[in-house]
Order: structure tokens, then sequence, then C-alpha cells
């Protein structure tokens, strides 16, 4: 496995990792040490660490989530679920209930870059129309604030059975070998003062873009870094005269006097906007007063008299950056979310690669501690997920380059559409049965999906029974095996061989004459079989293993050693 192993420590009996001051003896004041023992500790409370918290649970595992901070965000932040997420949440069963959450901007449709936001639109970016998408998947993009989403993620979790500790800050962890594998985790309760152990079996580190765990494991990052420094604040007008009948997500504002964006609240006088400034010109996050504020907006907004009050000037500097960790896994601690790889918020990618890296790490993990795979299941989390971080990080650069200044057109060549962005990323080596002569590419066509493994299991809408079926929502469990109806019945030794091995596999068949029915052929069309062919998808809705006409050789064998490579039981 890639990470630790590279720099030759990997192999040390025992390898401490610890916060600045801390160290492994240490035993802060104010309580003694309490162990405890779970099979999967998260760090971090936030998005993607909720998520995983509640995709384990769905798996079976009962994790463990400390989060140094005593409560949810405050702030709304990331502000959109692209609709493979979604897919992810339809999975679990928590669609409708993220839905209810959703924002006052939930029927906003524009993402704008202007001058002002009464003056000049340099460039609207496109976006799918929910009929492109309705062909795509059975479910849309769904407009939430992370200050909503994360208290409906916390509340799943703990229903769920996870054990969640706010206020809970970690001061050291180790890597350990003695008495069998495992992760020694060292945490403070913020609230009380008083120390605990924690003995993982497995650790995510989902602590956000300046992850405190990914430097004590001496984990480096690459790209960019810092791109631009910002603050955030409040403020209420009437923007209805300037907004000229749009309904914006966000607007993209660069002019001599501000460079920044201003976002909806609340859809009618609520407003927050963000700022950039530059401390190499002598700017401060001190020079932010009422005053200052109040010109910004109405710089932003290109109204010199515009009306408004500023709501706070208290406001904390961020950063907008890219980078992406050197690795995303050591033996025992996985990294996901922000900790992993950090991006501009221009095409609102961020949360939704962080809670994807969530769902395809859950099924790994819970098929491991359980004995069905081995370990080298999860090697293939940093294969798959770090090169989908680095085209996405890239794919947020090229859009935040047109809210810099860059003409879209001097960047639309290299720019991926958002349903391929959304859809369209495939991984090129891991838990799967590679094809021979696959094409060597990270994305494809949404809209012409190859279903080739490596790629998302391509929507379609079944017939049944009790009614219209879509294909994902066939996925999500354990392996499907999808089987062409003239197929023959060589899928029954396929079912034996996953119940030998502990793994749950559901077969369904599909066409005429099945309880679920297509169209036209049009399974066989979207999923490049011919009569007779299979597919096997993984619990995360990948496509692990296909046969393009299944009813002569011996395909069975052929299903049987897929599955087993997949699991690491070759």
């Amino acid at each position: 496995m890639p990470g630790l192993a590279a720099r030759g420590r990997l192999h040390r009996r025992r390898r401490t990792a610890h916060a600045q001051h801390p160290h492994p003896g240490h035993r802060p004041q104010g309580g003694s040490m309490k162990p405890h023992r779970t099979p999967v500790l998260i760090v971090g409370g936030g998005l993607t660490g909720l998520s995983a918290a509640v995709f384990l649970a769905h798996h079976g595992v009962s994790a463990t989530l400390v989060e140094r901070h005593p409560d949810t965000s405050t702030h709304p932040k990331a502000r959109a679920i692209n609709p493979r997420t979604m897919e992810l949440y339809r999975a679990v069963g928590m669609e409708e209930r993220v839905r209810a959450g959703r924002s006052p901007i939930s029927g906003n449709t524009d993402l704008v870059h202007v001058e002002s936001l009464a003056g000049a639109e340099r460039v609207r970016m496109p976006n799918a129309s929910p009929e492109d998408i309705g062909r795509i998947s059975p479910t849309q993009w769904t407009l939430i604030d992370q200050n909503q989403l994360e208290p409906i993620l916390r509340e799943r979790a703990v229903e769920s059975g996870a054990d969640v500790r706010f206020s809970t800050r970690v001061d050291t962890i180790e890597e350990y070998d003695e008495d069998g594998p495992g992760v020694l985790v060292r945490t403070t309760d913020l609230s009380t003062g008083s120390s605990s152990e924690i003995h993982a079996q497995y650790v995510i580190a989902a602590d956000g873009s300046r992850s405190p765990l990914r430097e004590m494991l001496g984990i480096g990052a690459h790209g960019r870094g810092t791109i631009t420094n910002l603050v955030s604040f409040f403020f209420e007008a009437d923007l209805t005269e300037a907004l000229r009948g749009r309904r914006i997500i966000a607007a993209y504002v660069n002019n001599p006097e501000v460079r920044g964006t201003i976002i909806p609240l609340d859809n009618d006088r609520r407003w927050v906007i963000n700022v950039s400034f530059f401390p190499e010109q002598g700017q401060r996050v001190e020079d932010f007063t009422e005053e200052r504020c109040t010109a910004l907006v109405r710089a932003a907004v290109g109204v010199p008299d515009l009306p408004l009050k500023i709501e706070s000037v208290d406001v904390p500097a961020w950063d907008i950056s890219a980078r992406v960790a050197d690795t995303f896994a050591t033996r025992r601690v996985f990294v996901a979310g922000d900790a992993a790889h950090v991006m501009p918020p221009t095409g609102a990618f961020g949360a939704s690669t962080g809670i994807q890296d969530a769902y395809n790490l859950a099924w790994k993990l819970a098929l491991v501690l359980s004995g069905t795979a081995g370990p080298k299941l999860l090697e293939s989390y940093d294969v798959e997920r770090r090169p989908v971080a680095e085209e996405t990080v890239r794919q947020a650069m090229l859009r935040f380059a047109v809210r810099e200044g860059r003409q879209y057109q001097e960047v639309a060549a290299e720019l991926l559409d958002e349903t391929t962005m959304t859809f369209g990323y495939c991984y090129r080596s891991g838990a799967f049965d590679t094809e021979d002569g696959a094409p060597d590419t990270s994305v494809e066509d949404p809209a012409h999906p190859s279903a080739r493994p490596g790629a998302r299991a391509p929507h379609l809408q079944l017939d049944g029974p009790e009614g219209a079926v879509s294909v994902i929502d066939l996925f999500g469990d354990g392996f499907t095996l999808l089987v062409d109806e003239v197929a023959g019945r060589w899928t029954g030794a396929v079912e034996r061989e996953a119940t030998r091995l502990g793994v749950g596999l559901k077969v369904v068949r599909i066409g005429r004459g099945t309880r679920l029915w297509d169209q036209d052929g049009s399974f066989r069309r979207r999923y490049g079989l011919l009569a007779g062919g299979a597919v096997l998808v993984r619990p995360d809705g990948f496509v692990g293993w296909r046969t393009t006409a299944g009813r002569s050789g011996p395909v069975d064998q052929a299903a049987i050693a897929a599955l087993r490579e997949i699991l690491d039981r070759a």
C-alpha cells in the first residue's frame, strides 16, 4: 500500500504521531485515561465524517466519531449536493430526509460571473437541465446548506448506533502491531478536560482542510496551495432591481473595487458575500469595518447608494486552496474529504467528492472487518479515489480562473461539463476485473456510458409489478449480478460461492419474460451486452465485472474469479 511505507517507517513495531505539544506518554490534566474500543474511529464531524458514520452503519458497522468543535456547523458553507451523491443518500434511505431540509434557494438555477450584480454579465456557467439529469439518474441536485445537512446526518448516525462525541480533540495517534494490529488514539474532552484512549481497528481522518491528523501522520500534500484569502459577512438588502429576474445560486463578482461572491440565504433580503483580500498588499482582516463592508457590498452589487444593513463585522478569515494529499491511506488510517483534497468552491464539487470518498470506503471496511474480504480491498481506496480528486481539483481550478477574470473561452477546451464531472468519473485500476482494451481514461460521457468495470453502473428505468424501478435502486447493500433474460443457469454457482464466502449477492434477471423488464432491449444497449450477457455491480454502484455474452463457456467460473479477486480472496 502506498503511503508511509514508501518512507521506510511502516514496518516499525510501533509508529507514533502526535500534535505539536502532546507526546505518546502525555497525560493531559483533568482526568484519567478511559479505554474505549471501536471497529472504526472517525475523526471529524463535518459532512464527510458524519456521512461515513451513516454509511458504515448501513453496512452493519457501529463507528465512533469525534469532533473538536462543540456542535455542527453554524455557517452555510457547502450549499449543493450533486445527484450522484443524492444517489448515495437514496441508497441508505435518506433522500427524502435530506430534501426536506433543503435551502430556500432550492429552486434557483443561475451561476453567473459579473462585473457587478447590476452591471454586465461576463458569462453564465452552463448546467444540466432536470430533464438531462433524469436520463442519467433517478434523482436530482439538492440545494441544502451545510448547517442544515450536518444535523440531519448527525441525527441519523446516532439513530443508527454511532457513538458521536463532539467537543473532543485528538491529541495523538499511533498505529501498532503488538497484541494484534490497530490504532491507538488519545483524546481530550474539551468540555471537561478529561482524557481517554480509543483503540480502533481502523481510523478515518475527515478532520478538514487543515487536518491535524494528516499532519500527525506526516502525510504531505501537493498542489497550488492557498489561492486567495477571504472574509465572509452577512448583510440585508433588497437586490430585486440588480438581479433583473435572475434566480442566482451565486454571483461571482470581479471589478477594480471588489472580487468576491454574492450568495442568497433566504431568497429575499439576507445575503452572504465572500470577499478576497491580499495580505501581501498590506490588507488585513481588521480593515473590514462596518463602513468598509458596506462599501464592498455596494461595489459588488453595483449600486453606489444601496440601502443595506451589515449584520456583523466579526469576520474570521479563511482561504480558498487547491491541494491533494500525497496518499489517502497508511496501513490503518484513511484520509477523506477536505483532509484528502481541498479545492475552490466553484463547481460545488468539494462536499460531494468527500461524501463519495466515505461511500467508497464504507463497504470495503465493512467487508474487511467481517473477515469476508482481505486487506488488499482497502488498498483500492487510495488507488481509486486519489485520481478522482486530482481531476476534480483541476476542474474546480479552471472554473475558479473564470471567477478571477479569465475569459471562459480560454478554459472551455479543458472544462468537463457538469454531468460528466457528476456521473462520468471512472476508476482506472482498483477493486474490479479490468477488461482487455478498456480505454485509459478517468472520465466518460454519462449520456453514453460504457458500463465497463471501474465505471458507474448506468441508470436504466425498468418496469416491474409495482411500477417503474431504476436499476440504481437495486444497488447499495451487497453485490448485484444483473443478468440478461436469455443467460444460462450458471448464476446458481455464483450465488453458492457468494454464500460460501459470506458476502451478500442478489441476482436480478432483466428482460421481457422476467420480474423486471426493459423496453426494446435497453438493458443490453445501456450495459454494452449481447444476448445472455451479465454485469457484477459492487455495493457502491460501480461495475466490478462484465461478460458481454454469457450463454456459453465457463462464465460462472469467470464471475466467481472476479468476485474473489475483488474481495482479495483469490
